[in-house]
């Protein structure tokens, strides 16, 4: 049995040899001749340029001159680099400074475009206000018939005004004046009243969004001045009469000595 049995193995190892080998056969015949030329050339070269590595030879001189030319261009280049880098920095530089200036002027440009706008609006909005003013004195003095057609025209006219964001300035009587929305044409003497208060409205004002396009004219009051104090009586006191004589009685006097001492 055992014999069998090796004998069994002896040809089990002869058959995968004699596959391997077939394997190998089947392998050679498959690569073609040129790839292996290739190889081999490869290899050739590898090995001719590390002989010219190992053969080349520098001279310690030689050697020395080559490092200080590559540390003198190492230096050029250097100073080159930070020469580009100057003028790179420069150059953002520049651009930065003309791209402010550039934004800064669109953004001047816009505000003076939008306040002559508004300038303009306002100029326009202004030349109709008469209008506005002969509308309402018509109505405060026309009769029943002439209100009730006027009444139409000028709440149309209002609502024109009112479109282009212009309205009228509220004023009471009795409101703070302020110099901001009001134009005071006179002041009025008023005891009941704290000073500066608006006692009649003159003419109305207006604005434009924000800005005041005509003051209101008022009259405002003011505070009476305190009585003056009387002044005292002075008593006056009589010049001190002196009693003079005449020249002649003076003269008469002199001769009358002289004569005595004679």
């Amino acid at each position: 049995m055992t014999e069998k049995n090796n004998n069994n193995t002896k040809q089990e190892l002869k058959s995968k040899l004699s596959t391997q080998e077939e394997e190998v056969k089947l392998s050679k015949e498959k690569v073609p001749s040129n790839s292996k030329s290739e190889l081999k050339e490869d290899e050739i070269k590898r090995l001719e340029e590390k002989e010219h590595y190992e053969l080349e030879y520098f001279s310690k001189g030689d050697a020395i001159e080559k490092i200080k030319k590559l540390e003198k261009e190492t230096e050029e280049l250097k100073e080159k680099v930070k020469k580009l880098e100057e003028q790179n920095q420069q150059s953002k530089d520049k651009y930065m400074r003309l791209q402010a200036e550039f934004e800064n002027a669109q953004k001047r440009w816009d505000k003076n475009r939008l306040n002559l706008r508004t300038e303009y609006t306002a100029y326009v909005l202004k030349s109709l206000l008469p209008l506005y003013d002969s509308f309402k004195k018509a109505l405060e003095s026309g009769n029943e018939t002439e209100k009730n057609i006027l009444n139409g025209f000028f709440n149309q006219f209002k609502n024109i005004l009112k479109s282009y964001d212009a309205e009228p300035i509220h004023v009471e009587i009795n409101d703070k004046f302020d110099y901001t929305l009001h134009e005071a044409l006179s002041s009025i003497e008023k005891e009941d009243v704290p000073e500066n208060n608006i006692l009649e409205v003159i003419q109305d004002g207006w604005k434009y969004g924000k800005e005041v396009i005509r003051y209101a004219k008022v009259i405002i009051s003011k505070k009476p001045k305190p009585p003056e104090p009387k002044p005292e009586e002075e008593e006056i006191e009589e010049p001190q009469k002196v009693e003079t004589e005449p020249q002649d009685d003076k003269s008469y006097k002199k001769k009358k000595s002289k004569k005595e001492k004679n």
